[in-house]
């Protein structure tokens, strides 16, 4: 039940032991969740640090989002990398320099590209575990003396329903995924000592960036039945999408978190995905799931002429969502 913990009331963490907003950085705050969530945070009086690849257009569309002076002392624009460790480092002391220690640190950024394991380039499952993954255990490398020594502060990483379940045609996203909770289940244990704490977010379907996403697919090949099952439930799933303003409600909320370590989904789907896997046996569980994405069964495509097609070679893009 720890991981559905009730939010904790947030009353003496409504304003920082100075005086001063509470500060929050956020990856990936150009677009999506990350806008989303940086603009209503910043609406609710915190001190947002937006950390982003490209800061001036970012700090652009949100001063947009906001209706923020181009002087407001309580929204920042970072340039963050997180392929790049010198970026990363950069990142990490302009964050101390604005703030010190910042209350909260939100691993919002993410890469996601589809393809079954046979289609995707070994430089593409690299690309994303660093963007998902290594950048964010990096950039709280380098925040973590300025938090410990504060005796406060929140780590929060955004996962998806690919988390906690693995995920066909994503799997590279989905093993990152579960990287990061895993990451952040022991990094909790690490650092509660110190007075700190971590959320997982299991976001359910939202309308984010992510739906621009490479593809490495190959519709002709071996896997292209699955590719369009996946597609025509895809297809299903938009029906439900919403919007991400609806996101940061949820997020919001779980920066005020006082236990350790908690998990919460945000939205309905999330929610339903994280009971059944609590409550229903894994097999029961994995066939559900299976049949409610139309995946083809155990043992369909043996005599299939899809199981003889030859793979299409993809190129290894190399540049990523931030």
């Amino acid at each position: 039940m720890a991981d559905h913990a009730d939010h904790a009331d947030h009353a003496d963490h409504d304003e920082h032991p100075t005086g001063r907003a509470r500060s929050v950085v956020i990856t990936g705050a150009s677009r999506g969740l990350g806008l989303a969530s940086a603009a209503h945070l910043h609406r609710e009086g915190w001190h947002v640090l937006a950390a982003m690849r490209s800061p001036d257009a970012g700090l652009a569309r949100l001063r947009e989002a906001t209706g923020a002076a181009p002087d407001d002392p309580r929204l920042s624009a970072v340039r963050l990398d997180l392929d790049d460790p010198a970026s990363i480092t950069g990142c990490a002391r302009a964050v101390e320099k604005a703030v010190g220690s910042p209350d909260a640190v939100v691993h919002n950024a993410a890469y996601m590209s589809v393809g079954c394991v046979e289609e995707m380039p070994a430089g593409i499952w690299q690309q994303i575990f660093s963007t998902n993954l290594l950048g964010p255990v990096r950039l709280t490398q380098e925040l973590l003396p300025v938090m410990r020594a504060a005796g406060r502060g929140r780590i929060v990483v955004i996962s998806s329903a690919a988390g906690v379940r693995g995920m066909p045609t994503i799997s590279a996203y989905s093993a990152s995924k579960g990287a990061l909770e895993r990451w952040a289940e022991a990094l909790a244990e690490e650092i509660a000592p110190f007075g700190l704490g971590v959320t997982v977010l299991v976001a359910g379907a939202f309308d984010t960036s992510l739906d621009s996403t490479f593809t490495h697919a190959d519709l002709t090949g071996p896997y292209g039945e699955h590719h369009a099952r996946l597609e025509r439930a895809g297809q299903r799933l938009l029906k439900s999408v919403k919007p991400p303003e609806e996101f940061p409600p949820g997020l919001e909320k779980a920066l005020n978190d006082r236990a350790p370590f908690a998990r919460h989904p945000v939205g309905r789907d999330a929610r339903l995905m994280l009971t059944g896997r609590r409550l229903m046996p894994d097999r029961v569980f994995r066939l559900v799931a299976s049949r409610a994405m139309g995946l083809p069964r155990p043992g369909s495509l043996r005599e299939h002429p899809r199981r003889l097609a030859p793979l299409t070679p993809r190129p290894d893009e190399s540049e990523h969502h931030g």
